[in-house]
This record gives structure tokens, C-alpha cells and sequence, in this order.
């Protein structure tokens, strides 16, 4: 793969907007998703300092949850990062170059129907708990393992 567009957006196409989900890389010694982070990119922006441009993105995280993928469907579950004081998502600015690529994730619904009236742009909010697709593509099932 020799690029991927990662989508942020406040209106897509004159419709809602959109808010793509990315693999963060944090701590490059570890293999897998050991490794990495999940987050929605909220805003793409960069700044000047000392003549040297800083290209950033404002992301509101994900947190693991559990210390391993589910058994039955063996991708990771993630959930919103909520702040315990301020009872607020956790949000941070990064550099782009620790983006890896960009992350699928699937709401996890249990037993119930999925209202026929929710769009895809209300998937994020509408769930409290998220699959890590690995079957995305090749390359989410080479790193999120």
C-alpha cells in the first residue's frame, strides 16, 4: 500500500460528518496490538515553531478492553477512554507520523437488533464497545493480532 486516505471531515459529500478511526502506534518495542492505540480523529491541523511545521491531529481515545482478544471472535475490543474526574473523553494532540493506518471498528451489539434508523454516522455513539476488525484487510490482520 502506498497511501491511505484517513477522513475527517465536519460534513461528507453535504451529509454528516466524518470522523475516521486510526492505529496509533505507542510503544514500537512491542509486537501487535500490544503496540498500538486506538482513536477517532477529531481534527487535522499543524503549527510553526522555530521555522519547523508540526503536522498534528486533535484524537479522542479508546481503551482495551481486556488483556486479550475474545475467544470467540479473536479481534480486540476497545472502548471510549472516559477521564474519571472530568467524566469526559480523553483527547490528546499527536504527530501524524505516529498514524499507522486507519482502524475498522465494529459495535458490539450482543443478542439484540440493531435499529434499522441508526447510520453509520452514529455507530460510534451509539455503542458502548467496539471490535478492533482485523478482517478489515491484509494489513489490519498483520498488525492486530
Amino acid at each position: 500500500m502506498h497511501r491511505e486516505y484517513i477522513q475527517c471531515t465536519p460534513s461528507w459529500k453535504k451529509g454528516p460528518a466524518r470522523h475516521d478511526c486510526i492505529f496509533v502506534e505507542r510503544d514500537p518495542a512491542e509486537v501487535g496490538f500490544w503496540g498500538l492505540g486506538v482513536a477517532q480523529v477529531q481534527l487535522f491541523f499543524s503549527f510553526e515553531f522555530d521555522r519547523i511545521v508540526y503536522p498534528c491531529a486533535l484524537v479522542r481515545w479508546f481503551e482495551t478492553y481486556g488483556d486479550a482478544p475474545c475467544p470467540e471472535t479473536g479481534m480486540w475490543m476497545v472502548w471510549p477512554d472516559i477521564d474519571a474526574q472530568s467524566r469526559q473523553r480523553v483527547c490528546s494532540v499527536i504527530h501524524i507520523d505516529s498514524i499507522l493506518r486507519a482502524a475498522h471498528l465494529i459495535g458490539v451489539y450482543g443478542s439484540n437488533f440493531i435499529p434499522p434508523t441508526l447510520t453509520y454516522s452514529q455507530s460510534l455513539h451509539a455503542f458502548k464497545l467496539f471490535y478492533v476488525n482485523k478482517y478489515a484487510d491484509h494489513h489490519s490482520h498483520e498488525i492486530a493480532f
